[in-house]
């Protein structure tokens, strides 16, 4: 991990009307990092995500997304980012390969660049002989390895992950995980929302966020200390019994 901050974030707010969703925050993510990003339903990160990956606009404050600003720059954002939620990521009737070759074919890669890569990625995941199979007939931990797959595929800097790990089993998880691992290795900047405290403990640094404000941020080990917590679990349920609202 370098010091170069690749996220950076000053006083970020999304106003829905009266109701403020996101509500003044300011974080830094550096490269290779792999940063947590948590918070209870309704505590506003989804919608702090949606403005960092350039999908909408602040209603006030900063924040520059690999060197592009969120207000003026959102398309070139997305082009630099790589992006995967849990909901919708993969398209069920069309094959592995066929999905890898449309999301590469979105972000201008060459031919020559997306076969090379398929087959490499396609062997990475000992998907080779499943290859011309419909994705919506792979189990759901398969899906889940094949969209993160598919979301570096163009080889961003950054990759967010929206509870990229929802519905699995703990073994999926934990090989998930190793992808992650190998991600950041590589240099790729890892932005990650679970609601999975264990998950937490994987994290370089985590924030929590309570009603659209950052209430803690720090390594895990330092918020258990602070909080006199012996498991992540712990810190974040602390933190969220002082949550008023439910709905982002």
């Amino acid at each position: 991990m370098s010091n170069e901050n690749v996220i950076s974030v000053d006083g970020l707010t999304k106003r829905f009307g009266h109701f403020v969703a996101v509500d003044h925050i300011s974080f830094d993510v550096k490269r290779g990092e792999i940063f947590g990003f948590l918070g209870a339903n309704g505590a506003g990160k989804t919608t702090a995500m949606r403005m960092l990956c350039g999908l909408s606009l602040p209603t006030e404050g900063k924040a520059t997304v690999a060197g592009f600003d969120v207000y003026t720059q959102n398309e070139q954002i997305k082009k630099n980012i790589g992006y995967m939620s849990q909901k919708f990521s993969l398209y069920e009737n069309l094959t592995v390969k066929e999905n890898i070759r449309f999301y590469a074919g979105i972000y201008g890669k060459s031919d020559q660049f997306i076969r090379q890569k398929t087959e490499k990625v396609l062997e990475q995941l000992h998907l080779t002989n499943e290859a011309d199979k419909l994705v919506g007939s792979l189990p759901l931990g398969w899906k889940q390895k094949l969209a993160f797959s598919v979301a570096i595929f163009h080889e961003p800097g950054i990759v967010f992950l929206d509870e990229p790990t929802g519905g699995v089993d703990p073994v999926t998880r934990r090989e998930f995980w190793n992808m992650i691992y190998e991600a950041a290795a590589n240099g790729i900047t890892i932005f990650v929302t679970t609601h999975y405290m264990d998950e937490a403990e994987y994290c370089g640094r985590v924030s929590i966020m309570v009603d659209g404000r950052i209430e803690a941020l720090d390594t895990p080990s330092m918020l258990k200390q602070q909080f006199d917590a012996a498991s992540m679990d712990q810190v974040f349920l602390k933190l969220a019994r002082k949550a008023e609202r439910s709905d982002n």
